[in-house]
């Protein structure tokens, strides 16, 4: 698996990238650049800090507040800015999610790549059909699923959101 780092010089980022805790390391919507530095070699990407919830797993599609900076399962038809999840970060913990760079997504059966990612009814999860409103702009898939482990899917994220509106 992957194994991001801190390049930016962030002080206080406290918390490895692939870490859910119960205690607040960083700030919440504190965002930082980090580098793989494991031989899957995902490049560089960006993670911000939120609060996390229950049923979320490595991978996992989130919508988040950025006020509260709470996450909810990214499911059909809802709105927001995008993220997803580096880690098992449940209810009363905190983690990193991922914003931009090549990233890991939860994904349903049949996902290819080259295609642009829709939310599904199955919450946290992406699909390459396609369900007018439920595109995920500024991402596109970069693998079939079962990369890297089944379930899973690559995807290169550029601060992805979704309206819930046709285009």
């Amino acid at each position: 698996m992957s194994n991001f780092q801190v390049i930016d010089g962030t002080i206080g980022a406290g918390q490895a990238i692939d870490a859910n805790s119960d205690t607040l390391n960083a700030r919440l919507g504190q965002r930082v650049q980090a580098k793989d530095m494991a031989d899957t070699d995902y490049g560089i990407g960006e993670f911000i800090y939120l609060k996390g919830l229950d049923s979320t797993a490595v991978g996992t599609a989130v919508t988040f507040n950025s006020s509260s900076f709470q996450t909810a399962l990214a499911v059909a038809n809802a709105k927001g800015q995008i993220a997803f999840a580096m880690s098992a970060c449940v209810t009363g913990e905190y983690g990193w999610y991922q914003i931009f760079g090549k990233c890991v997504s939860k994904v349903l059966t049949g996902f290819a790549s080259g295609n642009v990612p829709y939310l599904t009814s199955t919450a946290g999860s992406l699909d390459d059909a396609v369900v007018a409103g439920d595109a995920v702009d500024g991402a596109v898939s970069v693998s079939a699923i079962a990369t890297p482990s089944a379930g899973l899917a690559l995807i290169s994220v550029s601060y992805p959101t979704v309206s819930d509106e046709s285009n």
